[in-house]
């Protein structure tokens, strides 16, 4: 069997992604922020309002309000999917300040 290398699927906005199925009803009352060393941080000048920041997150911790990103840093753990999947890189991870 050959070894084939995966290829990053990239997609312009969140029209191009396909429908995804989440369920954040227990996630809400579990505030996982705490947990954290970094966090994203959003230049919103950059931000293209795709919105699939939003769809990777894992935790109910990004929010869009008035079609600009919001970290919830309540939720966040500081996973980076968000920074790592912004075609406009526009979201860097930096260290928490406590």
């Amino acid at each position: 069997m050959k070894d084939k290398k995966a290829k990053k699927i990239v997609f312009r906005s969140a029209d191009d992604m396909p429908t995804m199925v989440i369920s954040i009803g227990s996630q809400t009352h579990n505030k996982t922020g705490a947990w954290r060393n970094i966090r994203p941080e959003i230049d919103l000048g950059r931000c293209l309002k795709c919105g699939i920041c939003w769809k990777f997150c894992p935790e109910p911790s990004i929010e869009i309000v008035d079609e600009w990103p919001v970290v919830d840093y309540d939720y966040c753990k500081g996973c980076g999917i968000c920074a790592e999947e912004c075609p406009a890189k526009c979201i860097v991870m930096v260290e928490e300040k406590r």
